[in-house]
């Protein structure tokens, strides 16, 4: 199976989850995270905005705040083909539709941070192996910014076990995830 076709065949499979079944599991993955001493470490990180039946990520990004840590939202800058972090104040006040449609800050609430800053970036995907490997969207926005974060910066991916493969094909700019967390499993990578 080629990467089109196996993000085609995952985004079926993911996108046949009930609402119900994508809070459920969305719930037991945010669980499995807070208990993680990388997630108690990170004073700084940055997390995707779920979309159409990713793993929801608002109770996380809430809880984080709650809990004192500096929480960001990627900002896609679609013709420089970039990601930026911006800094959250207010969580979901700050956003409003953006790129595709997914929440991303205002223009008068983008508070830039350096990828350097961050201690942890919460990656999506459309699949992920045991090994790390992630399937993206076919942008490879995350792939070059993963790079620009600090060597010590944790990659954590999250995922339901419908998007777990024995194997994604790789290229050689893609970036594998050192900690993938699903409903049923934390998985180290590294």
């Amino acid at each position: 199976m080629n990467k089109s076709e196996l993000r085609k065949d995952v985004l079926k499979a993911r996108g046949s989850l009930s609402p119900g079944e994508v809070a459920e599991k969305s719930k037991r993955i945010l669980t499995r995270v807070l208990s993680l001493e990388e997630f108690h470490r990170a004073k700084t990180l940055m997390a995707y905005v779920d979309f159409r039946n990713e793993v929801q990520t608002g109770a996380l990004i809430m809880e984080s705040m709650a809990r004192g840590k500096r929480v960001a939202v990627p900002v896609t800058d679609v013709a420089g083909r970039r990601l930026t972090p911006s800094l959250l104040l207010d969580y979901p006040g700050d956003l409003a539709p953006g790129t595709w449609g997914i929440l991303e800050p205002r223009p008068e609430c983008l508070r830039p941070l350096e990828p350097e800053e961050l201690d942890l970036v919460i990656v999506p995907g459309v699949a992920f192996d045991l090994q790390g490997n992630r399937l993206g969207y076919g942008g490879g926005f995350y792939d070059r910014f993963l790079p620009r974060t600090r060597p010590d910066t944790v990659w954590l991916a999250l995922a339901f076990e419908v998007q777990i493969r024995p194997h994604i094909l790789t290229g050689p700019h893609d970036c594998p995830v050192h900690i993938l967390v699903t409903e049923e499993r934390v998985v180290y990578t590294r």
